[in-house]
């Protein structure tokens, strides 16, 4: 058995990795029986997921330690060379759907394969390897420059992920001056930011027209394979979300504004939840996953295999440090069908927050492993968040282990900050449709787009004089815009599948996980809407959905006295 620090990178030759390609699409295009298809595209295949693996250990290794030289001239290295290898995936789509034994294959893998290379094919073309390329440098240009933050606090240094405890602490002036340290770090590199996104605006839009887009909306929308939906319901989601959710999540913050005792919410209180101070874990990050392993052991047999997998081979990299890149993952190496952890433990309820969320990814990809088709190991993303935030409620019962006499503060503020959470999401999502929509604005246009969505979907949000914030660069600091265009919305969704999860886990738990269970093993091989049908779950798109999710939500919330916590 491998651990994580044994598994070998080997920077390919990518010319000899073209050569080989080339002959086993020879292969596949000349078979001439389903058996020598099937045979052929099997080993296509596993030539994919080598690659993929290799890419995958450089991404995870130079994540882990921006410092590190080697995996940093190597992930400038995969950036370039990504393209070239979706220029590869596309010749075997366009071979796949357009095979004389298509009808034997969709039978045998299921139609699924065939919408994803649909997709695939297009969103690329030779055309754009070049602005592709460059597309991948300024991301990582994103990142890197976040995970160099190293922020002067309190006569200390610190990163950014490092700094959100006392952005929770019971000194209100403390917190503040933390929110402004966070700040200043975006504030002294704003223009770096607004310049690195303003590039990644224009470049996507040049990729959407050169392939025959109007925007990047469109292109968005297939780069995320939304097979089964599209931008008119998700805007009619978001008008479900500011009519029935904000003037929730309002009463929400009205009530924390009462429970804490201030006369008004200022934007360094919202995360400071009690008075007494917020549910914190009650040791170290070793005896986190000392009391993970207990709860993973009792919550299900399938889940102590899994979870005892990943910490025999070393697959989590939780501790915050300096150099690491912030915020957190799960990601996948398929050669050694082995997901992987990376967080920023920080001493926050966020930690064990990972060790759920990211662990009911991780769960999935684990349980998915054996399906056969690489396509099908990962869901799309709004499908793939159902597992991580489901996971986040199936563990209740086991909070007591983390939190002790908090458990009661944690469930509180875990379900409201989820109900809260959304309207935020939403406006992520539409900042984004507008941004693309009009390519050709400045950063002060879109900052100014930005301030008018915080008042419609956050109209409680007080800045209290922060110029920074109040002239509508918050979003600067969310990854997902730079790096991943259109992935959020799929948080919002999933958080109403999930609410769904918790409320049948709590009327018949062995009927809710047998279903979470078998939407796991399915992976990717339905799309969003079909996977929710099959796992019991309302669509999130379904009129009356929303209302009656959150509503139960509410209720619960509003039936727990909340200012005796």
């Amino acid at each position: 058995m491998k651990i994580f620090e044994e598994f070998t990178y080997e920077r390919p030759d990518m010319q000899e990795e073209k050569n080989k390609f080339k002959e086993l699409l020879e292969a596949f295009t000349s078979a001439k029986s389903q058996e020598e298809a099937t045979e052929a595209v099997e080993s296509i295949n596993a030539f994919r997921q080598r690659l993929s693996t290799l890419f995958e250990l450089v991404f995870i290794r130079a994540s882990i330690d921006t410092n590190d030289e080697f995996y940093q001239n190597e992930r400038d290295f995969t950036d370039e060379m990504e393209p070239e290898i979706t220029a590869m995936d596309t010749a075997f789509y366009k071979e796949l759907v357009k095979s004389p034994y298509r009808d034997q294959l969709e039978k045998q893998w299921g139609t699924q394969l065939f919408n994803i290379a649909d997709f695939r094919i297009r969103e690329f073309s030779p055309e754009v390897i070049g602005l592709l390329q460059k597309e991948n440098r300024l991301m990582s240009e994103y990142s890197k420059l976040v995970a160099s933050a190293e922020v002067e606090f309190e006569g200390k240094t610190y990163t950014l992920a490092q700094l959100e405890p006392f952005m929770q602490d019971t000194d209100r002036t403390r917190r503040k001056k933390a929110i402004e340290a966070s700040t200043g770090f975006f504030e002294e590199n704003a223009a770096k930011f607004d310049d690195i996104y303003d590039q990644l605006v224009k470049l996507r839009h040049k990729i959407a027209t050169t392939l025959g887009y109007k925007n990047f909306v469109e292109l968005g929308y297939i780069r995320m394979q939304r097979f089964d939906y599209n931008p008119n319901m998700v805007a009619v989601f978001r008008r479900q979300v500011r009519d029935i959710i904000v003037p929730i999540a309002s009463k929400l913050y009205k009530k924390q504004e009462e429970r804490i005792g201030l006369d008004a919410l200022k934007f360094h209180d919202e995360n400071f939840i009690f008075k007494s101070g917020n549910a914190t874990p009650k040791g170290s990050s070793e005896w986190i996953i000392e009391n993970g392993i207990k709860m993973y052991e009792e919550l299900s047999e399938e889940t102590n295999q899994f979870f005892h997998y990943m910490l025999n081979r070393n697959l989590m990299d939780l501790e915050a440090k300096k150099g690491k890149e912030a915020g957190g993952y799960c990601t996948y190496m398929e050669d050694y069908q082995s997901p992987f952890i990376f967080a920023n433990f920080n001493g926050t309820s966020g930690d064990v927050d990972v060790l759920t969320h990211e662990a009911g990814h991780a769960f999935q990809d684990y349980s998915s492993s054996d399906i056969g088709v690489p396509e099908y190991l990962y869901p799309t993303h709004e499908a793939a968040e159902i597992h991580s935030m489901s996971m986040e409620f199936f563990t209740w019962p086991w909070m007591e282990l983390f939190f002790k006499e908090d458990t009661d503060k944690y469930k509180y503020a875990h379900l409201a900050e989820g109900l809260q959470f959304i309207p935020y999401g939403v406006a992520v999502d539409e900042f984004q449709h507008l941004v693309y929509e009009n390519p050709e604005w400045t950063p002060d246009e879109r900052k100014e787009a930005w301030r008018k969505l915080e008042q419609t979907y956050l109209p409680h949000r007080d800045y209290d004089g922060n110029t920074y914030l109040e002239s509508g660069a918050f979003w600067q600091r969310q990854g997902h815009i730079y790096e991943d265009p259109f992935y959020y919305i799929d948080y919002t969704l999933a958080q109403i599948c999930a609410f769904q999860f918790w409320k049948r886990s709590r009327e018949n738990q062995e009927d809710a996980w047998n279903d979470y269970v078998h939407l796991s093993k399915l992976g990717g091989s339905k799309s969003f809407l079909e996977l929710v049908e099959t796992a019991n779950l309302r669509s999130p798109f379904e009129e009356g959905t929303v209302e009656s999710v959150v509503g139960t939500i509410e209720a619960w919330l509003d039936s727990v006295d909340d200012k005796a916590l």
